[in-house]
């Protein structure tokens, strides 16, 4: 046995494991405060109904096996938003609109990038079913940098996109195939071949930083008054979360947000690279074909954790051997992690422990 597993999986370890549980805890217990109540979709369902509701490709990250049972293939979940996205419109298609649900779970993927080569992950976010207006939108990235702050974390910041940005300016002016060039260039900041495409969209890789300056540039493009509705909502989020998070900019940015519709966002927050999470506004279809409205967010969990956030104090009492029951009780009760001894040579170093119980009440050690 040695204890190897696949390329992609691990396992966590106390006190991480303990974290990950109180990360959880905390961020969907401030979900809840603002009505987001969770559900727990299975980790597997049928494979085609779960890639009828996963965006574009999602089905390609999906690890699949045949059901003995039902001898049908079933798909392992890479993303838990589609689920709840089912959920929403099935088992609680009759409930009043909007609809806020929370959730959290382990996710699978196929294949992992070089950049991330974990395949088992852990997700968590909310979603609000029925409305992706501007209000919806501010209230659900408030949650989101709320959330993050009541799990310990710092330096919260979030950057705007606008995903349909160069659709809604290009309409009717470009073919397809050179529309889906200019929006690949534009992601990656290629200047050259957008100019080779189309010049009059380099203003808009320059339309990107701090917020204020960045609205304002995107304001001078917009010389048509084509984005003007789209800038006026964003602005009004924006103004809504009143100085509680760093807020970026970048208009461009497409890359994991094929998925929404006129705005989406990333969350970062100090002491951890990349972003640890991301949202904005999608539509979820009905079986009758019928779209509805929703926006949410996603957290990643592991990222957070493995940049040693969220974990919070230990604090473990050891109780010396033949201290009485209902002397741990009271201690639990106060809200101390008790470990007994069970045998006379068990000590504090053992177990771990960072307080000892003596005669005058728990010490450090």
């Amino acid at each position: 046995m040695t204890g190897l597993l696949p390329e992609g999986f691990h396992d966590r370890l106390p006190p991480l494991a303990d974290a990950a549980a109180a990360l959880e805890a905390r961020v969907l217990g401030h979900a809840r405060l603002y009505g987001y109540e969770r559900v727990d979709p299975p980790l597997a369902e049928f494979g085609d109904a779960l890639a009828s509701r996963l965006k574009a490709g999602g089905m390609r990250n999906a690890v699949r096996f045949v059901d003995p049972v039902s001898q049908r293939t079933l798909a392992i979940r890479p993303d838990i938003t589609a689920q709840v996205g089912r959920i929403a419109v099935t088992r609680m298609g009759h409930h009043p609109r909007p609809v806020r649900l929370s959730y959290a779970g382990p996710v699978l993927k196929l294949r992992a990038s070089e950049l991330h080569p974990e395949r088992a992950m852990r997700q968590m976010g909310a979603e609000l079913i029925g409305l992706d207006s501007v209000g919806a939108v501010a209230e659900i990235v408030r949650v989101a940098i709320e959330a993050l702050a009541a799990a310990g974390l710092s330096g919260i910041k979030v950057d705007f996109t606008l995903p349909d940005l160069v659709d809604t300016l290009a309409a009717g002016a470009l073919d397809g195939a050179s529309l889906a060039a200019l929006r690949d260039r534009l992601d990656a900041k290629d200047a050259g071949a957008v100019a080779a495409i189309d010049a009059r969209y380099l203003p808009l890789i320059e339309a990107a930083g701090p917020f204020a300056p960045a609205m304002a540039r995107l304001r001078a493009i917009d010389a048509g008054n084509a984005l003007a509705s789209r800038l006026d909502g964003l602005a009004a989020v924006a103004d809504s979360l009143g100085g509680a998070a760093a807020l970026t900019l970048d208009p461009t940015e497409r890359h994991g947000f094929e998925y929404q519709s006129w705005i989406g966002f990333s969350l970062f927050a100090d002491g951890v690279r990349d972003e640890i999470g991301r949202g904005g506004a999608y539509a979820i279809m009905h079986e009758d074909g019928r779209e509805e409205p929703a926006v949410g967010f996603s957290l990643y969990a592991d990222r957070i954790l493995d940049a040693g956030l969220a974990m919070g104090e230990r604090r473990r009492l050891f109780l010396p051997l033949g201290t009485p029951a209902e002397t741990g009780a009271e201690l639990r009760a106060a809200g101390w992690v008790t470990v007994a001894a069970l045998e006379p040579d068990d000590s504090p170093e053992k177990q771990l422990c960072t307080h000892l119980l003596g005669t005058d009440g728990p010490r450090a050690i």
